[in-house]
Formats: C-alpha cells, sequence, structure tokens
C-alpha cells in the first residue's frame, strides 16, 4: 500500500497562510528572469493553500521550487493568454523537473495537461513524478491512465521507522529521494517489498 501525503498534512505545512496571503508575503521576494528551479509544481489553483505547504514541503528539503502565482505575480488568471503560455514555457525550460500535484481539482485543469506533455517532450518522462493529493493519505493511486507512466512521491519508511518523500517508480522497485530526483541526479535505490 503506498502512502501518500493528505490534503490536512500538506495544509498544515502551509503556516495558515491563505494562498493570497502567500503569495503577498513571497512576492517580496525578487527573482530574476534567468533564475533556476529544481521543481515546476503543476496544479490546480483551488488546491492553492495545500499547494503552499507542498512548496513548504519541497523548500524544508532544500529544493527551489517554482510556482507560477508566487513566482510570476504578474501572470493574470482572469486574462490567460499566449503570453501566458510563452512564459510557463520559459520557466518550465529553467526546471529540472516537475510535480504534477493530482487532486480532484486538478482533473478539471486544462493547463495541467498542456504543462505535464509539454515537459515531457522537453526533459522526459524521468524528471517527472506525480503527488497525488486527496482527502485520504493511504490508497493505492488511480487517477488518468497516462500517469501511471511516471513515479509517484510517496511517504517511505526508512531507517528507524521515519517517512520520507520518495519518487517511487511505476514498477515499485526503485525509489530515488526527493532531491535526488527533483535536481535530476539518478541515485536510485530498491524498495524492500513487504
Amino acid at each position: 500500500m503506498a502512502s501518500y501525503y493528505t490534503l490536512d498534512e500538506l495544509r498544515g505545512r502551509s503556516g495558515g497562510l491563505t494562498a493570497s496571503a502567500a503569495q503577498e508575503q513571497l512576492r517580496r521576494i525578487t527573482k530574476s528572469a534567468d533564475q533556476s528551479f529544481d521543481v515546476f509544481l503543476s496544479h490546480r489553483f483551488q488546491d492553492a493553500q495545500a499547494i503552499v505547504g507542498l512548496r513548504n514541503l519541497f523548500t524544508g528539503q532544500g529544493l527551489r521550487v517554482y510556482v507560477d502565482w508566487i513566482d510570476d505575480p504578474e501572470l493574470d488568471r482572469t486574462r490567460v493568454s499566449s503570453s501566458t503560455a510563452v512564459r510557463l514555457r520559459e520557466r518550465m525550460q529553467q526546471c529540472k523537473s516537475l510535480v504534477y500535484a493530482t487532486s480532484r481539482a486538478a482533473s478539471r485543469s486544462r493547463w495541467m495537461p498542456w504543462e505535464l506533455g509539454y515537459f515531457d517532450g522537453i526533459r522526459g518522462g524521468s524528471r517527472i513524478s506525480i503527488m497525488p493529493v486527496e482527502d485520504h493519505g493511504r490508497n493505492e493511486f488511480d487517477g488518468q491512465e497516462y500517469l501511471g507512466l511516471y513515479k509517484v512521491i510517496e511517504k517511505v519508511r526508512v531507517e528507524e521507522g521515519i517517512l520520507r518523500p520518495y519518487a517511487v517508480s511505476p514498477s515499485r522497485r526503485q525509489a530515488e529521494r526527493l532531491d535526488s530526483f527533483a535536481r535530476g541526479q539518478a541515485r536510485f535505490e530498491d524498495l524492500v517489498t513487504s
């Protein structure tokens, strides 16, 4: 059985910040146009509070994470245009990996499948991982069929029973620590199945 992160766990990592408060807080941080990131976080804005928690989980691992409404607050969600797509392409090219935060809300996104396909085209599937974001944390992932092609981020029990985030291969035979996966280091470990 897989052990995924729950919405409540990720919301708890948000520090109680709402999406707009996080955006305002992070807006003060200036980022240059040539900024590089470890992770492009593909998500649905309706999951904003969980996304702030997810971003905090990743930055706690020492990763640089791109979230469009945080890092490019000038992108206007009410006026999406071809220039929005151009900016997202530029940002994806600046990222080493993509994490696809799938949820009930995400299933209605028009942008997320586009981001996934574009990133797969420029970096390949080995640099993509699916992150189920659901109300329950222990289940078998059941999503859109093509998502089964990619690694899934799970909590894996390591030394002394500690749970750590890993990108687990579709075969479930190997996994890669989140930081190794996100940076493209390809340091795989064999999974012990019980």
